[in-house]
């Protein structure tokens, strides 16, 4: 049986290459300058192929040239991978080795969302039963697609859930339109409430202030509590302002290493 001939009929495309002799070469030879060269030469020549099948899942969310880098790569690896000897031609083996490798680039790295490995493929399974059912002209029940797709209602409604998923609004994406909306969804993020770093602080210190000397807690309590100036206190006290205030950092600062210490 002529070889050449097997290989040429096998082809799928009309404009694949035809690369049998240069492949039987590099097969042949050590490794090497001239062995690189082949080894460009076949890659160059199978590269408008691998973008041709790169070029099929354009407009999925993924720029054309990170697909064509993908597609790219895979051929590397099917051109190093190949072996000429077992007769297979080699469109039969590159083919199916670049097209999952951009389908892989979709699954693990297009998602801006993290969705589990799982639900990807539920989603997928899906995806494929909706549109087949959509195109009857209406939108299909759960019940519809867990039999079409032989899945548990519950993991078609993950499904659902995860075809909405796969892209991320940005923050700064328009609010929902109504008359009290931010001007970004960044607006209805909630932020924490500094509000709860205060509770917390207070019920640290509560029984350390309870501990303290009554005049000394009688002074924080009118400076933090009842937002008296040193200067009032110190007249309530008949002492110096200096005084007040000292007695009030040292206080302070006893409580602080007080709190630290039994954190």
């Amino acid at each position: 049986m002529n070889t050449s001939h097997t290989f040429r009929r096998n082809r799928v495309h009309d404009d694949a290459p035809d690369t049998e002799a240069a492949f039987r070469r590099l097969a042949r030879l050590p490794e090497g300058p001239e062995r690189d060269r082949v080894r460009e030469e076949v890659t160059a020549a199978w590269l408008p192929m691998a973008y041709r099948i790169a070029s099929r899942y354009r407009g999925r969310g993924e720029s054309i040239d990170d697909l064509r880098q993908v597609a790219a790569l895979a051929l590397v690896k099917a051109v190093d991978r190949y072996d000429p000897g077992r007769g297979r031609a080699f469109e039969a083996f590159a083919v199916p080795t670049i097209t999952g490798e951009v389908r892989r680039h979709f699954r693990d790295y297009s998602w801006s969302v993290h969705v589990p490995r799982t639900v990807q493929e539920v989603r997928n399974r899906v995806r494929v039963a909706y549109r087949e059912l959509s195109d009857q002209g209406r939108e299909p029940a759960v019940e519809e697609l867990a039999r079409r797709t032989d899945l548990p209602e519950p993991e078609v409604r993950k499904g659902l859930e995860a075809l909405h998923c796969h892209s991320a609004l940005s923050l700064d994406a328009p609010g929902d339109g109504t008359p009290d909306a931010e001007p970004g969804l960044a607006g209805t993020v909630g932020a924490p409430d500094p509000g709860y770093d205060t509770v917390v602080d207070r019920e640290t210190v509560r029984p350390l202030i309870a501990r303290l000397p009554e005049r000394e807690r009688r002074i924080l309590y009118l400076r933090f509590f009842r937002d008296m100036t040193q200067q009032s206190i110190a007249a309530e006290f008949g002492v110096s302002q200096v005084h007040i205030s000292r007695i009030i950092n040292t206080t302070c600062a006893r409580l602080r290493h007080h709190a630290l210490a039994e954190a």
